[in-house]
């Protein structure tokens, strides 16, 4: 009994198939790769070897995983499947109900073709995307606010930009995306939702880069709002901020979030005392879900901001000192050489296209994977800890440097470097215990 199996794969759309992921002993793998004609057909050389093959010599069994592999169109679909039944060859597809010998599926074969006739008419279309995106075109859909579409990439928008812009720059000097978003909608009228903003903030589009529905990015296809630095830092804010309970990250005190009381573990939130006819206000900072009885008493906020920043001051540049920056910039040279390498590959493919050792399609989707990996790649390196860590805990060890601070910028420092805040209680007396991100 002889078995043969035949693939048709594009590798616009899909990895290359396991020839050996059949579940059967095969004799031989016939496999077509998505290349086109110049008539914009595709070009199943080995599908027409293996008709050739079966008229000297039959197979028993044809194994295939889908029947429009066999053809673009559904006519050369049928046509290919009636000449290889003409030759006693059945027909399997492994992942469609069809076997050739089946009649009732042989009854319904009209259904299916119609199926693929579908199929085939999406085929078309995501290789219509996948090519713009060999080309780097920006993908369907509504143009990113800030930018207009041209012909083949994204260009600023000049009445719309600098919004995104002073966006970004107020997100980065305060940290909260709820004022950033109050703070589009009183200076320039426009009013989007927190979801909108927080979309804003990773979109890569910003970044200069162009990302697909396969989550596949290409870097530096047009002109970026935000630079690369500030990029990383809009990210390292995001994931900062994820760690807070919910609301913390726009809250107006630089404290809150941070406390947690060691005694209940609950929560700490910061709560506000005023006396009637007086204006003077006192804070506090008291647990949210405390289980004691009697419960965990409050303590007043500006006793603890003061022995937070004294503690910092004292003890930021000793947990800086103790990071392994020597491991650190192994890391950051070892991905940046990576990167440099890709890069020099993909400057080398025109001389290999003039030289006619790669085709111009195979060139195209070699550069493309080429820069989805360049992509990947400044990703990992923007998530690495600035460089110079060890200096800026070196200046913000300095207690004046807090105390001339307003809230907003204190919690923006305080949430760089602080992952929690421990209140330590012990009888009428409490002790802080900060616990760094590092």
């Amino acid at each position: 009994m002889k078995i043969i199996a035949y693939t048709y794969s594009d590798p616009l759309l899909e990895p290359f198939p396991d020839q050996d992921d059949w579940g059967w002993e095969v004799d031989r793998v016939y496999q077509d790769l998505g290349k086109r004609e110049s008539f914009g057909r595709a070009a199943r050389t080995q599908l027409q070897q293996l008709l050739r093959d079966c008229k000297t010599e039959p197979a028993d069994y044809l194994l295939i995983r889908r029947l429009e592999e066999l053809g673009d169109t559904v006519e050369e679909v049928s046509d290919r499947l009636n000449e290889l039944e003409a030759m006693g060859v059945m027909v399997i597809a492994t992942e469609q109900p069809y076997t050739s010998e089946n009649s009732q599926v042989r009854a319904d074969l009209l259904k299916l073709l119609q199926e693929i006739q579908r199929q085939q008419r999406s085929r078309r279309i995501r290789q219509g995307h996948a090519r713009s995106r060999l080309e780097s075109s920006p993908p369907p859909g509504k143009t990113p606010y800030g930018y207009r579409r041209s012909k083949d990439k994204y260009i600023i928008d000049r009445s719309t930009s600098p919004v995104v812009k002073d966006f970004f720059e107020h997100f980065l000097l305060y940290g909260s995306l709820r004022e950033a978003v109050r703070y589009l909608a009183k200076k320039y009228g426009k009013k989007i939702s927190v979801t909108t903003g927080r979309r804003w903030l990773s979109n890569p589009v910003y970044r200069g880069d162009t990302a697909y529905l396969n989550h596949e990015i290409i870097s530096d296809t047009h002109i970026p709002i935000i630079s690369r630095e500030e990029a990383a830092q809009v990210d390292r804010i995001l994931r900062r901020n994820s760690r807070l309970p919910s609301r913390s990250a726009s809250a107006p005190r630089s404290l809150a979030g941070l406390v947690v009381c060691s005694e209940c573990q609950s929560n700490m939130t910061v709560t506000r005392v005023t006396q009637r006819s007086q204006d003077k206000e006192y804070l506090y900072l008291r647990p949210i879900n405390c289980v004691n009885r009697p419960k965990c008493r409050a303590i007043a906020y500006q006793e603890v901001l003061k022995q937070t920043i004294a503690i910092v001051c004292r003890d930021l540049p000793l947990a800086v000192a103790g990071m392994n920056f020597p491991q650190l910039d192994a890391i950051k040279n070892s991905l940046g050489e990576a990167i440099a390498r890709q890069q020099e590959i993909l400057q080398q493919l025109p001389a290999l296209v003039e030289t006619g050792i790669l085709d111009a399609e195979t060139a195209k989707l070699r550069a493309y994977k080429l820069r989805t990996e360049i992509s990947q790649l400044q990703a990992k390196l923007a998530t690495l800890p600035p460089v110079n860590l060890r200096s800026v805990a070196q200046a913000v060890s300095i207690p004046q440097f807090w105390l001339d601070l307003s809230e907003a910028e204190r919690r923006f420092y305080f949430r760089e470097f602080i992952k929690q805040i421990e209140i330590l209680r012990q009888n009428q007396e409490w002790d802080l215990r900060v616990i760094f991100i590092f």
